[in-house]
């Protein structure tokens, strides 16, 4: 091994200085032999003599210096080898082929002294030892041994390193792999940050959605009676969670729980909703109840800040169901029943006096649909315009692309003389004309990235949501008035009650009545889906404003090419587990997605079909139209939307899919609805 070696650093120049002696001494002999031959003779004699002793010293004593060395290396590296023999962390040295070469004492105790000589993977089956092969410098793994969890780091070392960094001795041919491995046992750390999670409490909200509606709808000396077997439904099962829970309204609950039972609340699916919806002592209407949480909060007031979100959330959605908000995440559960009417009508005064007053504060007012508007969007955003008109302040409406639907509407405004060239722009011309004092009115879509023109939120701060769909979680932020509800058939029907209450000089013409009438029939679907009494009032109060019904069925005919695309796509419909699944084709078609809205409607008049599928394709997206019967033996569609993106109603819903073909979208939502049906949540 000594003719591997070599002498390196400082060492090896303290070696060499008789070399460097010897040359000055003869650099010495020269000089006197210059100035004197007879004492130059004898210097150089000197210099031979001084020259062959240090050859000779040199010759004998660098093996023996090496050796000194070596020992003094050996023995330090004896002080290094005890400290690490004792270390309390498990350390180990693998070789490039992962055998344990060595290991300290806490590893022996951890897993044995006749593990030595063995491969890792033998020892830890768990451990991947061709992906440590491929680490860089340093990796880390989790090794769970003995119900003890221990991060283990793996560090490369090379021979050439030892070489490279050691200043006294070097290799020739450093060519070995070895691996150091650490043990740092994290299990008790990991189980107190565990038992600090669970101990965190987590606030939350109840509050029974429809509270006056049921009891208005008991007799009244069971009013009480059905009063306390509500609160003993929701009490008993937040104790059953050693939950504190207290009443603070009539209707409204808050309640603290440890995080360690959200999990068991969570996997349930708050079967408190069932609970309590399953109360009946002769209410004609069952009690529904929105449930809000507030988790993984920095502290408890944001922790409630939360719950009160998730409850606005919940209500937004149509009530009987719960939303816990974990930052960012949101989780929905419940939502399975359809949304009940209200029977007054004074939220929708309510919100009809705060438009008016928004409007007035403004020098003019935007209204702005949804994307591919349809006739329910068009027809919304010309009541508002009305309104606006009527309250004296200039108005435009939004609209970029001109559906087929749309269209035999909107030919009845154009090049109209009772209404201003500008009263309908592009989203770009829109933005040029926005600022602070505009309004900005959003109708039939609450999702920003699904409106006409999503640049146009950040124009204004004055934004006003008018809305029948569900909330999702992307939402408008902060607008300055939300008027949102599911149970309503369309946003036509909601603008229709508006207008009876935001100024008594408002008088609709004839075609606008026509455009508002239209969007609440293609909605209801000719009045035989989610209709209520206020639909047919809104229905009826469009009838006294004008609108004419032959003049409308007659503006939405089909035209040729429409009847047999959505013949064709009926005619190639698959049926699975009472469910429809249907390809709408959409070459030669303007707007396809209609068609399929379409093909949606018509496949549930069949026998035996409870819900209805229908995939079109326009360019690299697949845009699908889910639709279900009303009532116990239909699906909430909705949800089945939700889960892969979408959103709507219960009954009526739709999503986006990109990048994949109308197969796989079927598949996607058979897949999902076999999910769901397998979790309970639909």
């Amino acid at each position: 091994m000594n003719n591997d070696m070599e002498i390196k650093g400082r060492l090896k120049w303290y070696l060499r200085w008789p070399i460097i002696l010897n040359i000055i001494v003869a650099a010495m002999a020269i000089g006197v032999f210059a100035l004197d031959h007879q004492a130059g003779i004898l210097m150089g004699v000197f210099f031979l003599v001084h020259l062959i002793f240090s050859i000779v010293v040199s010759f004998y004593s660098k093996p023996a210096i090496t050796e000194e060395l070596i020992n003094f290396g050996l023995e330090y590296g004896q002080v290094q080898k005890k400290l690490l023999h004792d270390l309390e962390v498990p350390y180990g040295v693998l070789d490039a082929s992962g055998k344990l070469m060595w290991g300290n004492e806490a590893l022996s105790s951890l897993v044995g002294s006749l593990a030595v000589r063995k491969n890792i993977q033998a020892i830890f089956p768990a451990v991947d030892f061709e992906k440590i092969q491929e680490m860089k410098e340093k990796s880390y793994l989790e090794i769970v041994h003995e119900d003890r969890i221990y991060r283990t780091e793996f560090c490369r070392m090379h021979v050439e390193d030892f070489a490279e960094h050691n200043n006294l001795v070097g290799f020739d041919h450093p060519e070995n792999l070895l691996i150091a491995m650490f043990m740092f046992d994290e299990t008790d750390i990991r189980r107190y940050i565990r038992e600090n999670q669970e101990q965190k409490l987590v606030a939350g909200i109840i509050f029974i959605d429809n509270f006056e509606e049921a009891m208005s709808s008991t007799e009244e000396v069971r009013r009480s009676l059905l009063a306390a077997l509500i609160e003993r439904k929701i009490t008993k099962y937040m104790q059953s969670y050693d939950a504190i829970i207290t009443k603070v309204e009539k209707d409204r609950y808050i309640f603290v729980v440890n995080h360690k039972h959200m999990s068991a609340i969570q996997s349930s699916r708050f079967s408190i909703l069932d609970e309590v919806r399953e109360i009946n002592i002769g209410n004609e209407m069952s009690v529904t109840m929105c449930i809000g949480v507030g988790m993984n909060a920095i502290s408890y007031g944001q922790s409630f800040g939360w719950a009160q979100n998730a409850i606005d959330l919940a209500l937004g959605r149509g009530g009987d169901q719960a939303v816990v908000k974990a930052g960012d995440k949101i989780s929905y559960y419940g939502g399975k029943t359809k949304q009940v009417e209200k029977g007054t009508r004074v939220k929708a005064r309510v919100k009809a006096h705060a438009l008016k007053q928004i409007i007035l504060g403004k020098d003019q007012v935007v209204i702005m649909g949804h994307k591919v508007g349809d006739v329910d969007s068009f027809g919304s955003a010309i009541g508002v315009y009305r309104a606006a008109k009527a309250l004296n302040k200039p108005a435009h409406i939004v609209i970029n692309d001109i559906t087929t639907s749309v269209q035999p509407i909107l030919n009845t405004f154009k090049d109209n003389p009772e209404y201003e060239p500008d009263m309908f722009l592009k989203s770009s011309e829109a933005a040029a004309i926005m600022n602070m004092e505009t309004a900005l009115v959003v109708v039939d879509v609450n999702r920003p990235s699904y409106t006409e023109g999503p640049e146009l939120l950040n124009r204004t701060k004055t934004v006003v949501v008018l809305d029948h769909h569900r909330q999702s979680s992307e939402s408008i932020e902060s607008p300055v008035l939300s008027y949102i509800e599911p149970y309503a058939s369309s946003a036509c029907e909601m603008v229709a009650e508006i207008l009876q209450y935001i100024t008594d000089g408002v008088k609709l013409r004839p075609i606008e009545a026509d455009a508002m009438f239209a969007g609440l029939m293609i909605d209801t679907n000719n009045f035989a889906s989610k209709t209520g009494v206020r639909t047919f009032e809104a229905a009826a109060f469009l009838k006294k404003s004008g609108a004419d019904i032959t003049r409308v069925h007659l503006a939405f005919r089909d035209s040729m090419e429409i009847y047999r695309a959505r013949a064709e796509a009926v005619r190639h419909a698959e049926m699975e587990n009472d469910m429809a699944y249907a390809v709408c084709p959409a070459e030669g078609l303007e707007s396809p997605t209609i068609v399929g809205a379409q093909v949606a409607n018509e496949l549930l008049n069949i026998t035996g079909i409870k819900a209805s599928f229908v995939f079109t394709r326009i360019k690299d997206t697949i845009y699908v139209s889910a639709r279900s019967m009303e009532g116990v033996d239909g699906i909430n569609v909705q949800l089945v939307m939700e889960r892969i993106g979408g959103g709507g109603h219960s009954t009526i819903a739709g999503a986006q899919l990109l990048d994949m073909t109308e197969g796989d979208a079927e598949e996607l939502v058979k897949k999902t609805i076999t999910d769901m049906q397998k979790e309970g949540a639909i």
